[in-house]
């Protein structure tokens, strides 16, 4: 029998923080999630659900705070589900960010004798996104633009997003105020029915920036005249798009993508290398960070000048050019055709010759590779969320590269991929943490695996 039932309120010692920033306790040793609430703290809470191993409650009142525990800078924090750690003070986020990485190598990994370092957080944590893409819908006053609600599909209408750059509010404003003077109509997820599904800004070198307006119509109603009037109100956008997303379903971006206005690229800059991005390309939403990525995982490899490196899920080639600088030859792999184009103009741009861009599955062009006789003596991987599957790691360690290096935005699939590769024969030695989304839980991460 379970120690608690729903809508009862009962006392807590919060003793850690969960994977998406919620505070974890226990009642009679039965585990309790409770958003909001801190490590250390003792708090009141009414259980909302009750599982099999675990309970979710709402904070009712503090009891005791922890000294961790700031005041939230942004009014919409409680209802926004964007941030999910404004109510921690920025150093412990980053010691809980280590923390949550630490954590996953000894629990899923089980892996020993790994060194992983502080967390390397920013100087200013605030207005560092350089991307924001919001959703929309309508209100009894009119169009609101913003975050989703946590675990919820109900949109916070926001004026300013204090993790986006300062242009990113221009694009929202502007936009919000042409579509309402035009009419044109927000999309609604339930009935299908609608036309303005999410409002994309993406902010480049120089203040340089883009609006891409996801549509779930082939047309904008008074096309010309509403992206003139966008224009007015922005005078200084390089490019306006429009992309075309009709399936019914939560995927942000559709196929086709028109420009409306403008050119089709903004330019951006990681350390000396310029970038072209495009409104699919996969570029870092945090620049300053990105390049101290890349600099790890460059500092990591190692290189001398003279090894053959393969960068695997290469996007548009942001890691292939910083490894480029010390390598002999970068092969990118990468499976989206567009990514490659970006990934080869980037190349040709920066002047980098020993970069060779690949479209194609991992698992097939590295055998391809090696059977052409190029045998990498590194290889880089930075695959999406749901980490590497088996298949690639297997394809990694048959090659036998003396390095892996593993750069990662989820320490659960980081540390059972680095499992996988110990199985086939590789071990970890270091891991460095590094903060791209600060106030968020998220955390990105690059480990050193070395041939056994």
């Amino acid at each position: 029998m379970k120690p608690i039932e729903e809508n009862r309120i009962y006392e807590i010692e919060i003793s850690g923080l969960g994977s998406s920033g919620e505070g974890v306790g226990d009642f009679q040793g039965f585990t309790i999630f409770v958003n909001g609430a801190l490590p250390g703290e003792k708090i009141s809470a009414k259980i909302e659900t009750v599982k099999k191993n675990y309970a979710v409650g709402r904070l009712e009142k503090i009891l005791r705070e922890s000294p961790d525990r700031v005041k939230p800078v942004c009014p919409i924090y409680e209802k926004c589900g964007g941030c999910q750690l404004q109510h921690l003070n920025y150093p412990a986020q980053l010691v809980w960010k280590r923390r949550q990485v630490e954590d996953a190598i000894k629990r899923i990994g089980k892996l020993k004798d790994v060194e992983i370092f502080d967390t390397l957080g920013m100087e200013n944590p605030f207005r560092y996104r350089n991307k924001m893409q919001f959703p929309v819908g309508k209100t009894k006053t009119g169009i609101s633009v913003g975050c989703y609600a946590a675990g919820t599909h109900e949109i916070i209408d926001t004026n300013s997003c204090l993790i986006q750059n300062e242009i990113n509010d221009k694009i929202l404003a502007a936009v919000r105020k042409v579509a309402e003077k035009f009419e044109i109509t927000p999309y609604n997820e339930d009935t299908g029915r609608g036309i303005l599904r999410h409002v994309m800004g993406r902010v480049g070198l120089d203040g340089e920036f883009m609006v891409v307006l996801v549509t779930a119509t082939e047309k904008i109603p008074n096309g010309k005249n509403f992206v003139r009037a966008l224009t007015e109100e922005l005078p200084e956008v390089k490019s306006i798009q429009q992309n075309i997303q009709t399936y019914r379903n939560n995927v942000i971006l559709g196929r086709e993508t028109k420009i409306l206005y403008g050119k089709p690229t903004i330019k951006d800059k990681i350390g000396d290398l310029k970038f072209n991005i495009s409104a699919r390309s996969f570029f870092q939403v945090n620049t300053s960070q990105a390049e101290v990525l890349y600099k790890i995982a460059l500092n990591f490899a190692e290189l001398n000048g003279g090894e053959i490196v393969i960068d695997a899920y290469c996007g548009t080639g942001t890691i292939s050019l910083f490894l480029a600088k010390a390598a002999q030859k970068v092969f990118g792999i990468e499976i989206v055709s567009s990514a490659v184009n970006d990934a080869k103009k980037n190349a040709r741009e920066n002047n980098v010759r020993n970069a060779e861009f690949i479209v194609g599955d991992a698992i097939k062009v590295i055998p391809k590779l090696f059977k052409s006789g190029i045998y990498a003596d590194v290889i880089v991987t930075d695959p999406p969320r749901a980490g590497c599957d088996k298949k690639v790691l297997e394809t990694f360690a048959a090659m036998e590269p003396e390095k892996i290096i593993y750069v990662s935005c989820n320490p659960a699939t980081l540390a059972r991929d680095l499992a996988e590769l110990e199985n086939l024969g590789y071990r970890t030695k270091k891991i460095q943490p590094v903060d791209m989304f600060p106030f968020t839980s998220h955390i990105e991460s690059v480990a050193q695996v070395f041939r056994q």
